[in-house]
C-alpha cells in the first residue's frame, strides 16, 4: 500500500498535534506528513520548518484541497470541529477528528450523519483504547486473569482543571466550549474502562462545581467556572460488574491515577507516577495478583503489543501512534478496528446520560 498522505489542521509548534500526532506519524512508515495549516501564516511556516513538512497553509481549505492529502486531521478547539470536519467530509477526504467530536450531542449527531452520507473513513481520537497496557489488560480480563469481574474503581486527576490557568486554556472552564473535565479527561478514561470491561447498562452521577472561579495567571484576572470540576460516576456494566469513577480537577499530593479491577480470582491495578492523571497520555504501570498470591507484582506488557510502534516512543505520542498503526492495518486489510464517528456518537450519548443523571438524580441508560 502506498504511503498515506496526512494533513494536520492545527499543527502549531507546542500545541497538542505537535507533541502527539507529529512524532506519532514520523514513527510509522505507512504515513507521510505532507501539509499543515494554522490560523496564521507565520505560525504555519514555523511549524513546517520545525517538522520538515513540505507545505504550510494559513487557510484550512487549501490543505483539504491538496491532492496529496488523503487523511485530514482536525486538532483544534472543539468549537471549530463542526466547520472544519464538515469541509473535509464535503471534499471526500478521510477525517481524523480529535475527541470530542462536537461541542454537544446535537453537533456530534449532525457530523456523524454527514460522514455516513459522504461514505468516507473517519477516526475519532479516543486513543486510550489503543494503549498497549490497556489492550493487554483487556486480554488479561478476557482470558480469566481476575476470574469474573466483580467491580472496578478509578480515581484520577484532570490536571488542567485546577485553580489556575492561562488565557490560551481558559476556554476549558466554559461548558459551551465543549472541552470540559467530563468530556475530555473523564471520557478518555471511561473509554479505557469500557474498552477493557464493557459498556454501561446504567449510570448515575454527581457533577459538582467545586471551584466557582479560576485565576488567569498571565492576565492577573479571574474568570467564572461554568462546568463541573469534581466528577462522581457510578454504574453497572453490561457484565453486571459495579463501577465507581471519580475524577478531580487539578492534582492531588497523593496518587493522581489509580484504577483497580477486582474479580473472583484476582486483581489488576494500574497507576501512573507523579502528577500525571490523564490516562490517555500517562505512562501507566500495571500490577496484579491472583489465586494464592498474597500481594501484587508488576506485570510486563509483551513486546508485540507495541509493534509496529517503537516501544521507546513516549506514552503521550505512543497511544496516538498505535491508533494510526491500527488504521493503516484496517486500510490494508479491509478491517474495522479503529472507531470512527459512529462510535463518537455513542460516547457523546454517554456524556449526555451522565449529565442527565446528575441533573435528575436518577439512573440513566446511555443507549
Amino acid at each position: 500500500m502506498k504511503k498515506i498522505g496526512v494533513g494536520i489542521i492545527g499543527a502549531s509548534v507546542g500545541g497538542w498535534a505537535s507533541i502527539s500526532h507529529v512524532p506519532a506519524l514520523k514513527a510509522l512508515s505507512d504515513y507521510e506528513l505532507r501539509a499543515i495549516s494554522t490560523s496564521r501564516r507565520e505560525s504555519a511556516e514555523l511549524a513546517a520548518k520545525e517538522f520538515d513538512v513540505p507545505v504550510a497553509y494559513d487557510d484550512h481549505r487549501d490543505l483539504i484541497a491538496h491532492p496529496d492529502v488523503d487523511l485530514v486531521v482536525v486538532a483544534v478547539k472543539v468549537t471549530h470541529h463542526h466547520a472544519l470536519v464538515s469541509a473535509a467530509l464535503e471534499a471526500g477526504k478521510m477525517v481524523y477528528s480529535e475527541w470530542p467530536l462536537g461541542v454537544d450531542l446535537r453537533e456530534a449527531a449532525e457530523l456523524t450523519e454527514r460522514a455516513r452520507a459522504a461514505g468516507v473513513r473517519t477516526v475519532i481520537g479516543l486513543q486510550a483504547r489503543f494503549s498497549p497496557v490497556i489492550r493487554y489488560v483487556r486480554d488479561l480480563v478476557a482470558n480469566g486473569y481476575v476470574g469474573r469481574v466483580l467491580g472496578t474503581t478509578m480515581v484520577g486527576s484532570g490536571l488542567s482543571w485546577g485553580p489556575e490557568t492561562d488565557r490560551a486554556h481558559a476556554y476549558i472552564f466554559d461548558a459551551a466550549a465543549g472541552a470540559t473535565l467530563l468530556t475530555a479527561a473523564g471520557m478518555h478514561a471511561l473509554e479505557a474502562v469500557n474498552f477493557a470491561l464493557g459498556d454501561f447498562a446504567g449510570v448515575s452521577a454527581n457533577l459538582v462545581n467545586g471551584r466557582t472561579e479560576v485565576r488567569v495567571v498571565d492576565e492577573g484576572t479571574t474568570i467564572p467556572v461554568t462546568t463541573a470540576d469534581q466528577l462522581s460516576v457510578m454504574g453497572t456494566l453490561d457484565s453486571g460488574a459495579a463501577l465507581s469513577f471519580f475524577y478531580r480537577g487539578g492534582f492531588s499530593r497523593g496518587d493522581n491515577l489509580r484504577w483497580e479491577i477486582n474479580g473472583t480470582d484476582g486483581d489488576l491495578i494500574l497507576t501512573a507516577p507523579g502528577a500525571n492523571g490523564n490516562l490517555q497520555v500517562a505512562d501507566v504501570k500495571l500490577e496484579g495478583g491472583r489465586g494464592t498470591d498474597v500481594g501484587i507484582a508488576e506485570i510486563t506488557v509483551p513486546a508485540h503489543y507495541f509493534d509496529p510502534v517503537p516501544r521507546a516512543l513516549a506514552a503521550l505520542p505512543q497511544n496516538v501512534a498505535q491508533t494510526y498503526a491500527f488504521l493503516a492495518r484496517d486500510l490494508r486489510e479491509g478491517t474495522d478496528t479503529v472507531p470512527g464517528f459512529d462510535h463518537a456518537l455513542v460516547r457523546h450519548r454517554l456524556v449526555d446520560a451522565i449529565e442527565q443523571a446528575s441533573r435528575t438524580g436518577t439512573v440513566q441508560s446511555p443507549a
